[in-house]
């Protein structure tokens, strides 16, 4: 699962910061609040990265999802890419456990089929 995780929040780093970017152009926000917010999340989706593993890492990594879908109000393209990495995210999630429970059962079937003797 980690893998496919880190995979869909490496994307989502580089997305944030092209937001920022269109977000910039916006009369209404400084500069400063734009990459002080893209700043966090491309912060957070590296760090969710190593800490994917940890309990809780998931369910920060749907607390990023929604931040992305609700950046929408701020660049609207973000709602259809937030939507889609959204997707993502539960796929590598979903994909991933069952890919981790294949590999483990594959891991015990072989230890148990292993010559005792060496």
């Amino acid at each position: 699962m980690r893998t496919l995780c880190a995979s869909t929040l490496i994307g989502e780093f580089f997305v944030i910061g092209f937001a920022g970017l269109v977000a910039m152009k916006s009369d209404d926000l400084s500069n400063t609040t734009v990459w002080t917010v893209c700043g966090i999340g491309m912060l957070l989706s590296v760090l969710l990265c190593g800490m994917l593993t940890r309990p809780g890492g998931t369910a920060l990594g749907w607390v990023l999802q929604v931040a992305l879908v609700a950046s929408g109000f701020v660049v609207p393209m973000m709602f259809i890419l937030g939507l889609v990495f959204g997707g993502l995210w539960w796929a590598s999630v979903h994909y991933g456990r069952k890919i981790d429970e294949a590999k483990a059962r594959w891991a015990a079937q072989a230890a148990t089929e292993a010559p005792a003797g060496g």
